[in-house]
Parts: structure tokens; C-alpha cells; sequence
């Protein structure tokens, strides 16, 4: 599998770079208008990137120590399903000012009874006049104390089996009966939220689709969440690699412990099959071939692997490891966790690989 990217000079190298040395400090406005926050979306948000060119953009950016506008859920998850789903009017409306970070964007999914079995949530949207009037509780709501928009699904027809009566919004975060509750998590960080909506009013043109459509659109959403989560840092795609431990033992003078070390071969190579199973999925982008189930596989094998890396971590780092401020691993492996159960549980990833890669029959039907 050969992935090497093209060399200096590449003309699309050579325009970023003439580009970044004009503007050195871009905004997020400027970035996006030239299309380098999401080189993959459509003209005019991005540039129809292929994944070479995403990476040559990428490596230039690195390169001059400009960063994208933070928006994970909005460019990663919201953007590609409004650029698949959404009006005119909404693409004009959201993007913009999504790429370049000027509103912050949530997911307003998970449910207190309805988490992995998303299918079964019981927010419910009900027309009056020209609005949908949303009532209902959602949960682990990342960001959502300082985002403008969410996406959010809600239930418009109880009458219908639950996947076909389920329809997807964009919600004004200030909106009228939208009450935030912060949820912070064991690592002493807030990010998690827990929100209600009390009869939230969301104007007509602010349903993303058909209605009833929602379930179809939440799996383009999940999809893309699958791939942001398993990337190539051991945090959902964050954090470090076991590459990066076995640097960190390294510089420390090794590891003596005959078990330590064996934990460290192992995690070294999980972290070498992971980054196989990545390059794998851009040779696919590279031959045309959309993403399929790889993406649940990924997530599967990255979520245990990094539990797995940030307990070695701690233990490598001795008495340190178990103090929040006392080691860089510490706090990664109290959010460890989490990972497993954040964007698809390893139950439900399981599920899809049974289902859609190995051919078995859905649970409960054979």
C-alpha cells in the first residue's frame, strides 16, 4: 500500500503555501472561504478534496502552526449531513459561519432511557401553525452549554414504527424553554450536558429533510461521528498514541518489568493495526469507494485499545499515574471509560459488524 504524498512541488502544496505565507494568521473566516477547513466538502464550503489532497493541505497547514476553527461536532457530524439533506437556504445559512467557528454546533441525540437504542427516544415534535413545538430530555450533550445550534431528533409521528417516526432538526440553543444542566465528569472536566426542552418552539424551516426522515439522516450523522471518534489518538482520535508511549518509555530508560513490557509490545502493536486499518480507509477514498462498516470496526478495535493504553500509561508512570496533576496519563485514563460508550457502545458497533460485514441475521430474527 503505497501512500506517500506528493513532494514540494505539488501545485496544490505550492498554492497553500504561497497562500499561508500571504496570511499567516488567518481567521476562521478566511480559512474557510478559501476552503481549507473542510477540503473535502463541495465548492464553495471546500474544494471536493481527495483524501491526497486533504493530507498535502493538512501537512501545509501543520507546517505554517495554523489551526482550523474548533466546531467537532458541527464540521465533522452537522456540516455533512445539512450538505446531503439540508435546503439551499440552510447550507447558506449554517455553513459558513460553522466552518469558520463563529457558532459552535452540539448533538442533542442521546436520551436518559435512550441512549444506544436511539431508536426508542421520546423527545416528541408536534406542528402548530409555522413551528414544530419540541418537548423532552436529552443527555451527554458535549458542548452544548456554549453552542448556538444542535442538531437534535424528535419523535413527529408515534403512530409509525419507531425508526420511521422520528424526525431531524436544527434547535436554537437560545431558544425559549431550552434549559442547559452542566454534567461534569469524573476527570473534574465539564464538557457533557444534560438538556431539557420544554416546549421549544423551532420555525418550520429549521426541519432538516423530510419529515419523518430523521432516522436515515441520524445514520449519515453517526457515521461520521464513527470516523471523527476513531482516529488515529487513542481519545477518539485525540490524545496520544501508543506510538507516543513507547517514545515516553523510551526516554525514560526503558522498561524492566518483564509484564509491563510485554504490555507495552502488545499495545505498540494494536496501535500498528489501527494505523493499517486507517491507511486502509483512505486507499478506499483514493479508489472511489465510499466508507462502509470499516468504520464501526475501527471504532470497535480503538475504543478497547485506548482503555487499554491509558491503563499501561498510568501503571508505566508509577505513584504518579494515579494523580490527576501528577501525569500526563492520568487524566486520559480516568476518561478511558467513557470511550466505549460515547458514539455507538462496543455492543452496538459489534452489532453492525455482525450484521453488515459478516452476513448474521439481526438480533432477535434468527
Amino acid at each position: 500500500m503505497e501512500l506517500g504524498l506528493p513532494g514540494e512541488d505539488y501545485p496544490l502544496r505550492v498554492e497553500v503555501r504561497r497562500w499561508l505565507a500571504a496570511d499567516p494568521a488567518p481567521t476562521g473566516r478566511r480559512l474557510a472561504e478559501a476552503g481549507l477547513v473542510a477540503p473535502h466538502w463541495p465548492s464553495p464550503w471546500g474544494r471536493s478534496a481527495d483524501p491526497v489532497d486533504q493530507l498535502v493541505i493538512d501537512e501545509e497547514l501543520r507546517r505554517a502552526g495554523v489551526h482550523r476553527p474548533f466546531n467537532p461536532i458541527g464540521v465533522g457530524w452537522a456540516g455533512p449531513t445539512l450538505l446531503q439533506a439540508g435546503t439551499d437556504a440552510q447550507k447558506d445559512r449554517w455553513l459558513w459561519p460553522m466552518l469558520a467557528g463563529e457558532e459552535l454546533w452540539c448533538q442533542l441525540f442521546s436520551e436518559p432511557e435512550a441512549g444506544s437504542d436511539l431508536a426508542s427516544l421520546t423527545t416528541t415534535a408536534e406542528r402548530r401553525g409555522g413551528d414544530w413545538v419540541v418537548s423532552g430530555q436529552k443527555v451527554w450533550t458535549s458542548f452544548a452549554h456554549v453552542a448556538s445550534h444542535g442538531i437534535l431528533l424528535a419523535r413527529t409521528d408515534p403512530g409509525v414504527p419507531a425508526h420511521r417516526g422520528i424526525s431531524y432538526f436544527v434547535c436554537p440553543m437560545d431558544a425559549p424553554g431550552v434549559e442547559v444542566r452542566p454534567l461534569v465528569d469524573m476527570t473534574g472536566a465539564h464538557a457533557f450536558n444534560q438538556v431539557s426542552l420544554d416546549e421549544v418552539r423551532i420555525p418550520a424551516d429549521h426541519l432538516v429533510g423530510a419529515e419523518g426522515g430523521g432516522w436515515s439522516l441520524a445514520r449519515v450523522t453517526l457515521g461520521n461521528e464513527r470516523v471523527s471518534l476513531s482516529g488515529e489518538g487513542a481519545l477518539w482520535g485525540n490524545g496520544p498514541t501508543a506510538q507516543d508511549l513507547v517514545a515516553a518509555a523510551r526516554a525514560g530508560g526503558g522498561v524492566r518489568d518483564p509484564v509491563l513490557r510485554r504490555r507495552l509490545v502488545d499495545a505498540w502493536c494494536e496501535g500498528e493495526v489501527l494505523r493499517c486499518l486507517r491507511l486502509r480507509t483512505v486507499q478506499a477514498r483514493l479508489e472511489g469507494r465510499p466508507p462502509g462498516p470499516e468504520a464501526s470496526v475501527r471504532k470497535a478495535l480503538s475504543d478497547a485499545h485506548g482503555q487499554r493504553l491509558m491503563a499501561l500509561g498510568r501503571d508505566l508512570a508509577g505513584p504518579a499515574g494515579t494523580v490527576a496533576d501528577g501525569s500526563a496519563w492520568a487524566g486520559g485514563f480516568l476518561y478511558s471509560p467513557a470511550l466505549t460508550i460515547g458514539g455507538g457502545t462496543a455492543e452496538v458497533q459489534r452489532n453492525i459488524i455482525a450484521e453488515r460485514v459478516l452476513g448474521l441475521p439481526r438480533e432477535g430474527h434468527g
